[in-house]
């Protein structure tokens, strides 16, 4: 059993200094390249990684409590690194390999993984505009993606593509490679800051070592990818939370009506700091059920997959539901001056507001639903599109 309080302090003070900057990266939206390689230095991305392969050989459960104490830090780089970890996930669950301990000893040198999955370009559900084909006995990838978040700070990019109609796969290609661009055009109001702009494929040549078949079995990727933004949601709510807190302890202006001279000391304002640090624990500890359910899922029967899956679903709508609550609640601690632009305490709504959209909550719940009342599967592996484009 990991001593995770001895795990976490090797990385706490990576994290202090992540988030004394979170603000002012922010208002500049400055992509946080010195704070990943912070990061890196002190060996965050191995986490997972085995002690023999030069990692640190933490569990599951000690990852996401790092991940949720990252996200209290900034939730921009909890989300940046997403496909980092999802790598990294997916090589601990493969049999051991040459390729696979030699990827885990790139990753405990320091190598970082983000993704080019989807696409904004019309195209039909199940398929892919980006193609891996063979040209004079070389494999290239031709496309343009989209929300490619973390890719402009990572070594490797994992990206999806059409290798034959319909038969997608996903291939693994340096993020400096010849004819591959990236641009900073992220244009969304929150979680500014975590690189999920536009990748675009000319001729990329690429190793066929390093293509596999897209895996649609039930498995427990698309839950570890959920947990992950969870961890980030999670986050927000831990700093909303701290930032409530601070900014009434320090307030000395307050109103005729108001319920004590100091709003510190105000019952009703108390009250609402309460609610917020309560669902903040609560959205934790449902993070955590969620995580030991994916756990057990990983040496567990099918039965267990299925169960891990509904349950990060039923956790991405509870979470939501508690933080987004808490997040707007923040504004109920002070007057004119918590909109301040100075303190920038909206950034944790329009932070949050951003996380929950991704993987659509109505779905999800829907889903829950359905195999609640009739027993149904629920989706492993699912993509976008058009269902009419060509």
């Amino acid at each position: 059993m990991h001593d995770y309080e001895a795990l976490a302090a090797r990385f706490r003070p990576v994290f202090d200094r992540i988030a004394a900057g979170a603000v002012e990266r922010e208002r500049r939206r400055r992509l946080p390249f010195e704070e990943v390689r912070w990061l890196r230095e002190a060996g965050f991305g191995a986490v997972r990684v085995p002690v023999e392969s030069g990692g640190s050989g933490a569990g599951l459960d000690d990852l996401f409590r790092l991940l949720v104490e990252l996200g209290e830090a900034d939730s921009n780089l909890t989300q940046l690194l997403r496909p980092h970890f999802l790598f990294v996930e997916e090589q601990l669950r493969q049999p051991p390999a040459a390729v696979r301990d030699e990827w885990l000893r790139a990753v405990a040198g320091g190598v970082l993984f983000g993704n080019a999955i989807s696409e904004r370009e019309s195209h039909q559900v199940g398929r892919s505009n980006t193609t891996l084909s063979e040209r004079d006995g070389r494999l290239l990838l031709n496309g343009t993606k989209f929300y490619s978040t973390g890719s402009l700070l990572a070594d490797w990019i994992t990206v999806r593509a059409e290798r034959a109609p319909g038969e997608l796969v996903v291939a693994r290609v340096p993020a400096r490679a010849a004819g591959l661009v990236q641009r900073d055009d992220w244009d969304g109001f929150g979680q500014r800051t975590t690189a999920s702009g536009t990748v675009e494929f000319t001729d990329v040549e690429v190793d066929p070592a390093h293509v596999t078949v897209w895996d649609r079995d039930p498995g427990v990727h698309t839950a570890l990818a959920q947990l992950v933004l969870l961890a980030a949601l999670v986050g927000v709510a831990r700093s909303a939370a701290r930032d409530a807190a601070e900014f009434v302890r320090d307030r000395r202006r307050s109103y005729s009506h108001a319920s004590a001279p100091l709003p510190k000391d105000d019952p009703l304002v108390q009250q609402v700091v309460g609610k917020i640090h309560s669902a903040a624990f609560a959205a934790q500890a449902t993070l955590e059920a969620a995580v030991g359910s994916v756990r057990r899922a990983l040496q567990g029967s099918r039965a267990e997959v299925i169960a891990a899956e509904v349950d990060v679903s039923k956790a991405q709508v509870g979470i939501a539901d508690l933080v987004l609550r808490a997040v707007t609640e923040v504004f109920d601690v002070g007057g004119s001056s918590v909109v301040s632009q100075e303190k920038l305490l909206d950034r944790h709504w329009r932070n949050a507001r951003t996380l929950t959209v991704h993987n659509p909550l109505v779905y999800k719940a829907r889903a829950v639903g359905d195999h609640a009342i009739n027993d149904s599967l629920p989706v492993f592996a699912w993509t976008t599109g058009s269902p009419g484009a060509a």
